[in-house]
């Protein structure tokens, strides 16, 4: 009995042994991936000549919100760029997401014809790209979306890994319900979104961040097919050509202003960082569950 009671506490004592290392080994690592954010926003509210004369910092050493004030300085602009950018995210996002689940659903679909001959053409495009002039050509010359939104929209529907994604994951779906609702009389349409997508929620989540993110950071597409003269223009074009503007104001002799020794320019890429990630901060935690076991079933199914 009391060798028993000796395993009995040896293997208690073993178990939360595990789990406070387990615990503070997860919560170590969680604070090292927190510092870098931390470091950003502490970075934000410092003056520009504590961080020339300390460097960066946690904790400001002298606090300043100069960079805030630039970076709002027009209010209405910042505003109507976070308009543009929700929009085309809460669009491109939705619209994406059901067609790259169309996709992966129907590659999988073993009474597909074409199914081969299709992920073919999809897979191949992740080896081999035409290029920027081709893609900068049949936007503007063929498809006519020189500073138009939808240059922005568009791109961003289809990702050839999300659609690899998302098959992997209906591939876990057996096929056999798919027949047997065929055989109640529901059509291919109907099984998709009635039975198919209830049971992807957690790769709907997944592919859904991924997409947001891309629309959410996207700034290359703007450049290059919306013009200066649009007034609103995605967030983070935006944000690039404030802090390209304080660059150019800090190497020059004039202002009219700021004196250009007075420019917060690493403050201001520090705050334009976190205007820009903290809707997203707010965001992942919501998807967060589906997130971890979207990625956990692609992987292993893959």
């Amino acid at each position: 009995m009391e060798q028993v009671i000796a395993r009995q506490r040896g293997t208690d004592f073993s178990s939360v042994a595990i789990r406070v290392f387990g615990y503070g080994f997860i919560g170590l690592f969680a604070l090292c991936c927190l510092l870098p954010f931390l470091l950003v926003l502490g970075t934000s509210f410092t003056a520009e000549k504590s961080i020339t004369l300390h460097g960066y910092n946690l904790w400001p050493k002298e606090f300043s919100t100069f960079a805030y004030k630039i970076v709002f300085e027009n209010p209405g602009l910042i505003i109507g760029s976070y308009g543009v950018t929700m929009g085309i995210t809460l669009v491109g996002t939705t619209i994406g997401l059901f067609i790259v689940a169309m996709t992966g659903y129907s590659l999988q679909r073993p009474d597909f014809p074409y199914r081969n001959r299709i992920s073919f053409f999809i897979y191949f495009t992740t080896l081999f790209q035409g290029g920027v002039v081709p893609f900068y050509l049949i936007m503007t010359q063929w498809l006519h979306l020189k500073d138009n939104y939808l240059a922005v929209l568009l791109p961003g529907l289809m990702s050839p890994f999300l659609i690899i994604m998302m098959k992997s994951f209906v591939t876990s779906i057996p096929h056999a319900i798919t027949e047997s609702a065929k055989m109640d009389g529901a059509g291919d349409f109907k099984i998709f979104t009635k039975l198919i997508l209830p049971m992807t929620t957690p790769a709907l989540a997944t592919i859904g961040l991924f997409i947001a993110l891309g629309y959410w950071n996207e700034w290359y597409n703007a450049m290059l097919f919306l013009s200066p003269d649009l007034k609103y223009r995605p967030l983070q074009l935006f944000l690039y050509n404030v802090v390209t503007s304080a660059d150019f104001i800090k190497n020059s002799s004039v202002s009219s202003n700021v004196q250009p020794r007075d420019m917060p320019l690493e403050s201001m890429k520090m705050a334009t960082a976190v205007v820009a990630t903290g809707p997203v901060i707010l965001f992942f935690p919501m998807v967060q569950k589906y997130f971890i076991k979207g990625i956990t079933v692609g992987a292993v199914k893959g």
